[in-house]
């Protein structure tokens, strides 16, 4: 028998997909264990919401500091730490998923650095374009931002790949207007919340991200598609 039959497909997961993922796995197994009192004591049920209070974005403390001009190194850490804490166990053990599987395929094409970088990028950005819509002042937490920024890089990968075979390349955004159908759905069942607003900022950074990382030329990349 093939040694490689054995291999799990965790296993072949490169490098970078584990550290994005890494974070986020370490602080629910934490927070796991004290929802259920195995660590923590009387207060491990209090851990969770500490949690989210400490690493949890604020747009109406970035708005405040904005204002007046002070930025504290332990608010501004917020941007980039709020990814790694979630609501609940089943919503970490989702982005967790997700996150594993459209960033190994993003990371067979595109570099390590550049698969942080969509990652992160997605994650800030998805946040600043939340702080922006003024009517909003719901933290934002988990890391669906940033995995709706591997959703966009994705994106950009099966269009260019369909407008090479000549397909239609508008297929290529099948999978976030699912997201998107299902998102509406929740909200009409279950009320709405305003963090689609970043989800959706994250795709488009992600998307364009890709477009800039990707192995073509801006031109080169225009040409072949206009000839497809």
């Amino acid at each position: 028998m093939d040694q490689n039959e054995n291999h799990s497909p965790l296993n072949q997961l490169p490098w970078i997909v584990w550290a994005l993922a890494l974070p986020v796995i370490a602080m629910e197994l934490v927070l796991g264990l004290a929802d259920i009192g195995l660590v923590g004591g009387p207060f491990g049920s209090a851990w969770r919401i500490d949690a989210l209070q400490r690493f949890a974005f604020s747009p109406d403390l970035m708005r405040a500091m904005w204002q007046v001009g002070q930025f504290p190194i332990t608010e501004m850490i917020r941007p980039l730490s709020y990814f790694a804490v979630h609501s609940s166990l089943t919503n970490a053990i989702f982005a967790v998923v997700l996150l594993l599987a459209l960033s190994k395929i993003v990371a067979e094409v595109f570099t390590p650095w550049a698969v942080a970088t969509i990652f992160f990028g997605a994650g800030i950005g998805g946040a600043a374009i939340y702080t922006l819509v003024p009517t909003i002042h719901s933290p934002l937490y988990g890391a669906y931002p940033s995995v709706y920024g591997m959703i966009g890089a994705y994106t950009f990968l099966l269009w260019v790949n369909l407008a090479a075979v000549g397909a239609r390349k508008s297929s290529a955004f099948s999978l976030i207007g699912m997201l998107l159908g299902i998102q509406l759905l929740f909200a009409i069942i279950f009320g709405g919340n305003m963090e689609w607003t970043a989800e959706i900022s994250g795709f488009v950074i992600g998307f364009l991200l890709a477009f800039g990382f990707s192995p073509l030329r801006w031109h080169d990349l225009s040409k072949h598609i206009k000839r497809r």
